[in-house]
């Protein structure tokens, strides 16, 4: 039984209200601290759509958000990949739920309105600069002055995290994948069945696209680009600027020329500097400990960036219910979720070398395209343990878990 009974969550964005609703499922009481005020874009507001894999939606249930999430969300039923004008259908996982595509904003409303709804504490305008902990406790100190002390405290505060850099000043930050991001909803009507989610691999760049429940193709682009730039730098140039190298870059792609050509400057969400962590050498110290992307963000290649953030909280969740001090909680969760998420990230990193190729390889795409669908053709070779995984909530942790 653990002696823990109070923890600081830093950051409220996904991981944040999850780990604050697993924590309470664990008799431990959890009060979330976001650095944006509560009426700010910023929280949650960062980014296009993402997709929750199966096993992300299992975690959710864990904590009485799935049925909430997958209502707000377009379940894909089926996936495809093209390359020019050769388009070949992918094969399903079998026994598993659809992938649900949400939009972050989205998705944050719905995880904060749940934990608000559980009871749990939300404070705004609260920036972490510092901790300092003793053997009882830690104390969190803000930005305006004021802190926090409680038994444990958490980073769920992204890719940029300052818990991470409490923990280790020396731990790496996140990397530019070579690729821009941007998603718009074209009034083009492409000609595949609904809940089809087409991969396609153009003459110059990566994008995806699937029809929209309501009308229209979403359409998300993944750029190639020389450099990385902040999302702050990105915004500030004009949408329609944005919009002319896009067509640039994909006007000689079918259905790409279309999906740029009907879509509308004023709606392009442009989601900037894609970026992926590089493993984290230290993902707790004392008693701070690090969940979602502030310790594991694989590319959006993965499919499981949030699926991968939601187990971890879940999981982190259970160790400090199970095991009876700190420093054994904490280090039976990442035995936990190390492998697994480092396996996850690898080979999306792979995927990331066909979406950013160099000019040689952009010759050679189309032969090397056929080589990759064969690959891509066995997802019980790909994906099948990434979306069956399921956590038992109810069975015991112990001090030496299996890795997974």
């Amino acid at each position: 039984m653990t002696t823990v009974r109070t923890a600081i969550v830093i950051g409220g964005g996904i991981a944040g209200p999850v780990t604050a609703l697993a924590l309470q499922r664990a008799g431990i009481t959890a009060t979330v601290h976001e650095a944006y005020p509560a009426t700010a874009s910023g929280v949650g507001g960062i980014g296009g759509t993402l997709a929750l894999a199966p096993n992300g939606v299992a975690a959710l249930r864990t904590v009485g958000a799935d049925a909430a999430v997958t209502a707000i969300a377009t379940p894909i039923e089926r996936t495809a990949m093209a390359v020019g004008r050769r388009r070949i259908d992918l094969p399903t996982l079998a026994g598993v739920p659809p992938l649900r595509v949400v939009h972050r904003a989205e998705l944050h409303r719905v995880l904060h309105d749940r934990a608000v709804a559980e009871g749990v504490p939300f404070a705004y305008g609260k920036r972490l600069v510092d901790a300092e902990q003793t053997e009882s406790g830690v104390t969190a100190r803000f930005e305006d002055g004021s802190t926090a002390t409680a038994d444990i405290l958490v980073g769920a505060d992204g890719i940029r995290s300052t818990v991470r850099a409490l923990i280790d000043p020396a731990a790496p930050g996140p990397r530019f994948t070579g690729l821009l991001g941007f998603e718009a909803v074209a009034r083009h009507e492409v000609d595949v069945e609904p809940g089809t989610m087409t991969f396609a691999f153009g003459r110059r760049g990566y994008y995806l696209y699937w029809p929209e429940p309501g009308g229209g193709t979403r359409w998300g682009a993944n750029l190639p680009y020389e450099r990385p730039m902040s999302l702050v730098e990105a915004r500030a140039v004009p949408a329609a600027r944005w919009l002319d190298t896009l067509r640039t870059s994909y006007g000689d792609d079918d259905p790409g020329r279309e999906l740029i050509a009907t879509s509308n400057a004023d709606e392009l969400q442009v989601v900037g500097a894609l970026q992926i962590m590089p493993p984290v050498p230290h993902w707790h110290r004392g008693r701070m400990v690090l969940v979602g992307g502030a310790a594991h963000a694989p590319s959006n290649s993965s499919g499981q960036g949030a699926s991968l953030a939601i187990e971890s909280a879940v999981q982190l969740a259970r160790c400090l219910r199970d095991l009876p001090d700190v420093s054994s909680a904490f280090g039976a969760f990442e035995r936990l979720r190390r492998a697994r998420v480092e396996k996850v990230a690898a080979r999306a990193a792979r995927i990331n070398q066909a979406k950013a190729p160099g000019p040689v390889a952009r010759t050679l795409m189309p032969l090397l395209m056929p080589l990759l669908m064969r690959t891509a053709m066995d997802p019980e070779k790909t994906v099948a343990d990434e979306q069956r995984y399921v956590i038992d909530w109810d069975a015991p942790v112990t001090a030496e878990p299996a890795l997974r």
